[in-house]
């Protein structure tokens, strides 16, 4: 009887090890297909292809909502972007972190309203209730794709619409047709002045086609003077840095805002993330695309990748930092918040000064005591040093894509600050 009772329990562990030995084998083999579709980067993903889908939107644009059912993932991870609402509650107002704008923007609508960016959801209602509001549609280009459909479908003449009158035709913010157009997992340059300034770039491979639709957007422009149509101020690469930029706007004579007190005509540099990147001194731009460290790759339930379209910092995303940054970083947050701290300090000491000039300088233009030729001199040198020092400011990295470039740019201020403070005595 006991060797019975012995036996069964022998059975039941022999059963219980069999068993277990079999889930190892199947978790093994889950593991293993699991490894296999993990990837080392966005480039590396391959899209699923979809049955076409029809839109019912008159301009042809497919919405990102139309595309969730076929890409549930990557479009709840889009969505995720609508949590991006700024700093804490309350949007930060550069008005009140960085006063001297209201003396160095006086002139234009940055010196009244200058809030810090927030997730590409909201970029209608943020167009729409800004407090410098702007006649023409061409303010609409990097905040729909509706208007960039309707620039490809009628003509750089929208770009000089009223901006009512485009803005009731437009509905979807910032998604899928900007990067992609209707074609789910390839980049397309929808945007006609970056099509028209980096095509030659990409098809030369100086330059990644992701890393030129984040571009679209996070560029230095202008409106151009005659047919008010969004214009990059360069063709190539090389022709994108601060120096040749301000050469190009002098050569021109281009003004976007004269300012109040000095009547000098001032350049108002945009968000020159790109151009800073791919700018002289970064580290990275020959390694990393802008979708590498502000996108990433994650997976579904199923383990199958797919590039995450939630735009954050790569300071936020954790697995980025352990798989890939900590390869050279130890202590990555530590070193951007040291450089960002840094270049956000010579930011505010550059600004001091530029405020500094122009109230001499309006002093001096009062008094009635400086030649026609020093006069023209000390204005030269005003715009071409708020220049330098606002391509830095209204770069949205504060010196982490390219810390190099950034001081080059502030010192620069400077020095020109100093020469036309020295006319002035």
């Amino acid at each position: 009887m006991k060797n019975k009772k012995l036996d069964f329990c022998m059975l039941i562990v022999g059963l219980a090890v069999l068993a277990a030995f079999v889930i190892s084998i199947m978790q093994y083999g889950r593991d293993l297909k699991l490894a296999e579709k993990k990837v080392e980067s966005i480039a590396d993903i391959k899209v699923p292809e979809v049955p076409a889908v029809t839109t019912t939107r008159l301009n042809g644009v497919v919405s990102a909502e139309e595309w969730s059912s076929h890409y549930p993932e990557i479009y709840a991870s889009y969505m995720q972007n609508a949590d991006n609402k700024g700093h804490g509650t309350v949007r930060v107002s550069y008005l009140e972190t960085d006063p001297d704008i209201k003396v160095i923007y006086d002139g234009i609508g940055f010196s009244k309203d200058y809030g810090e960016a927030i997730g590409h959801n909201y970029t209608l209602e943020d167009v729409y209730e800004t407090q410098r509001p702007h006649k023409l549609a061409n303010c609409l280009t990097c905040k729909t794709p509706d208007m960039t459909a309707m620039v490809n479908n009628m003509g750089t003449q929208v770009y000089s619409e009223g901006f009512d009158t485009v803005f009731a035709q437009v509905s979807e913010p910032i998604s899928c047709y900007n990067c992609h157009a209707n074609t789910p997992g390839t980049i397309v340059i929808t945007h006609d002045y970056m099509a028209n300034a980096m095509g030659g770039e990409i098809e030369a491979g100086k330059v990644p086609a992701s890393s030129v639709s984040c571009a679209q957007c996070h560029i230095e422009y202008y409106f151009d003077p005659d047919t008010k149509a969004t214009t990059a101020p360069y063709s190539t690469l090389e022709e994108m840095s601060p120096d040749a930029i301000l050469a190009y706007y002098n050569e021109m004579g281009f003004v976007d805002f004269t300012n109040s007190n000095t009547e000098v005509g001032m350049i108002k540099v945009q968000h020159p993330e790109f151009e800073t990147y791919y700018g002289e001194g970064s580290q990275h731009a020959g390694t990393y695309t802008c979708a590498d460290c502000h996108m990433g790759v994650a997976y579904n339930k199923d383990g199958d990748p797919y590039a995450s379209h939630n735009l954050i910092s790569p300071l936020e995303n954790t697995e980025l930092l352990i798989s890939t940054c900590s390869v050279c970083h130890k202590d990555l947050k530590g070193q951007v918040k040291e450089i960002q701290d840094q270049v956000t300090a010579r930011e505010k000491e550059v600004s001091a000064l530029l405020v500094k000039l122009n109230e001499e300088l309006a002093k001096a233009i009062a008094a009635g005591r400086l030649s026609e030729e020093t006069l023209a001199q000390v204005k030269q040198l005003d715009r071409d040093a708020q220049f330098y020092w606002d391509f830095v400011f209204v770069e949205n990295a504060e010196g982490a894509h390219n810390s190099k470039l950034s001081h080059a740019c502030l010192d620069k201020a400077e020095e020109l600050i100093r020469q036309a403070l020295e006319l002035l005595k």
